[in-house]
């Protein structure tokens, strides 16, 4: 893994910078921010809001786990399961995760139990984190992971770095994959 520096976002969330890519893991306007409009108000809600029971989300690119955490706190108010599948080349190490300070700005300590148990969980396994929230981590390329068909209504491409990588956009990752998500997906 290459070095990464902790940094502050302007909403006084934090991110990690990598030097050697000039990238940040998430907006420098902030991280909070960017995961609660991007994936879960323009994603995830609407998902919810068309479904009873199961609502399906891939990520692509787990990283710090921000957008994972945020979608299990969501499971916490609603009856409907998440099954949550998320692909990540590089995982990051907990000594790194655990030094983003998201006790600052996190709405409650139970979600810190939280972070740790997603980062914790096995790789490659299905687990119940709650009642409502399904993780199953995969580790690896996504264009080497075979995906379920036709099954994700919200996929979160949350990719690191993609200027920094000409092999993987959104189409291009999800071509070999996976057919095109669910018509009423979002993503």
């Amino acid at each position: 893994m290459p070095y990464v520096e902790v940094r502050a976002t302007a909403d006084g969330s934090s991110t990690l910078y990598v030097p050697a890519l000039n990238e940040h893991y998430h907006s420098t306007h902030g991280a909070l921010q960017e995961a609660r409009h991007v994936y879960l108000a323009a994603g995830l809600e609407p998902a919810l809001a068309a479904s009873t029971t199961l609502v399906w989300v891939l990520e692509i690119g787990f990283g710090t786990g921000l957008n994972a955490l945020l979608t299990l706190e969501r499971s916490l108010s609603t009856d409907c399961t998440i099954f949550y599948d998320t692909i990540e080349k590089f995982p990051l190490p907990w000594e790194v995760v655990s030094q983003l300070n998201t006790e600052n700005y996190l709405s409650g300590p139970e979600l810190l139990d939280y972070q740790h148990q997603l980062h914790a969980a096995t790789w490659n396994r299905p687990i119940d984190l709650t009642p409502n929230f399904k993780l199953l981590k995969r580790s690896g390329e996504l264009q080497a992971t075979a995906l379920p068909q036709d099954t994700y209504q919200v996929i979160y491409f949350d990719a690191f770095a993609p200027k920094s990588s000409q092999t993987c956009g959104p189409t291009r990752c999800l071509r070999n994959s996976t057919r095109p998500p669910r018509p009423a997906a979002c993503w």
